[in-house]
C-alpha cells in the first residue's frame, strides 16, 4: 500500500540531521506494516496531480496556521476535499488535523488559553492515552459531520473522525521525547513560556502511546472500505 506524505512544513534545521523531515518520522512511527511512501512538499508548491496519487494519505504538522495567507493552503484544501471525495483514507497531525477541519468548514484560531506543550493525557473513546503535544491553534468549530473521539479539558475536539474515511488528532504521536526536546531549544524558546516548557521537560520519560496510536493509524489505512 502506498502512502502519500503531504509536508505542510520542515523540522528546525539543527534537528533534520537526528531526526530527518516529517516524513521519515512517519515511516519510522509506521514501521512494520509494509508501506511504501511517497512525500509531496506542499509547503513548497509541490502537489500530487490527483488523490490517485497514492492509496492513503497524512497531512503532517506544521509552523504555520491553517488560516494563514499563505499561496498553497488554497490547492491543500481543494485537495483534502477531493481525497475525501474519492473515498482513500486520509489522517491529519496537528496542522493537518486543523487543515481538514477548515477545508470541511470548520474555523481554526489561535486559542486565547494558550499553549499545549510536551505529555498531555486525553480521553480517546472512553479511554486514557498520553501523547506530545506542541500547539496553540486549535480547532474551535467542527464541520458538519464531524464526530469528536478524544479530547481533554484544554482541548475540546482533540481527535475527530468524518465518516469512514478521515481520522484527525491534534497532538503528535511522532514525536519522540528527544525530538521535543530539540522543539524546546530550538523554536520554544521566547515563544513559549518558560513554565510550559520546564514543565514539559520535567515529564520527559513517562509513559506515552505512540505505538498504540501509530497502530490504529496504520490499521485504519489498511481497512477495507466498501
Amino acid at each position: 500500500m502506498k502512502i502519500g506524505i503531504l509536508l505542510t512544513g520542515h523540522p528546525p534545521d539543527e534537528l533534520l540531521n537526528e531526526f530527518g523531515e516529517y516524513d521519515t518520522m512517519f515511516s519510522t512511527l509506521l514501521e512494520g506494516n509494509g508501506f511504501d511512501y511517497v512525500s509531496f512538499a506542499v509547503v513548497d508548491g509541490e502537489f500530487p496531480a490527483s488523490p490517485e496519487a497514492a492509496d492513503g494519505w497524512i497531512i503532517t504538522g506544521s509552523r504555520h496556521g491553517a488560516y494563514e495567507d499563505l499561496p498553497w493552503i488554497p490547492p491543500l484544501e481543494d485537495l483534502i476535499r477531493a481525497i475525501q471525495h474519492s473515498g482513500r483514507p486520509l489522517i491529519g497531525v496537528c496542522f493537518g488535523h486543523q487543515i481538514i477541519a477548515q477545508a470541511l468548514g470548520g474555523t481554526v484560531e489561535k486559542f486565547r488559553e494558550g499553549w499545549a506543550v510536551g505529555r498531555t493525557e486525553y480521553q480517546l473513546n472512553g479511554e486514557t492515552v498520553a501523547l506530545n503535544a506542541w500547539h496553540q491553534d486549535q480547532v474551535t468549530k467542527l464541520p458538519e459531520g464531524a464526530k469528536v473521539l478524544g479530547s481533554n479539558a484544554f482541548c475540546r475536539n482533540a481527535v475527530v473522525a468524518y465518516g469512514d474515511t478521515i481520522w484527525t488528532v491534534q497532538p503528535h504521536p511522532e514525536h519522540t521525547d528527544g525530538f521535543q526536546r530539540g522543539l524546546i531549544e530550538t523554536r520554544g524558546k521566547g515563544m513559549i513560556p518558560d513554565p510550559l516548557l520546564d514543565s514539559a521537560t520535567m515529564r520527559m520519560g513517562s509513559h506515552d502511546d505512540n505505538t498504540r496510536i501509530a497502530q490504529f493509524m496504520a490499521d485504519f489505512l489498511k481497512k477495507e472500505r466498501a
